[in-house]
């Protein structure tokens, strides 16, 4: 049995790449699938579908499976992670 290869990682696939996040009301993020947050606080954050943030707050160790556009200034949480 061939071993299995996707012709285009999907959201069910494992992230391919990992980047630090600083939250900013500027920055807009392209591709992301989820974000791991290292650091409880609350996560203003944009989807992509989305034009208004909305704020969440999370413990430290939150995996959210979301498609964000922007992580906005007003964010307290720490240790942010994109995933690809």
């Amino acid at each position: 049995m061939p071993d299995f290869q996707p012709s285009a990682p999907g959201a069910l696939f494992p992230a391919y790449k990992l980047t630090a996040v600083t939250p900013s009301d500027a920055t807009t993020l392209v591709g992301v699938r989820a974000l791991w947050i290292g650091g409880a606080g609350t996560i203003s954050v944009i989807a992509v579908n989305d034009i208004a943030a909305v704020t969440l707050t999370v413990p430290a160790g939150t995996l959210l499976p979301i498609f964000a556009k922007k992580v906005m200034a007003a964010t307290t949480a720490t240790l942010i992670v994109a995933m690809y």
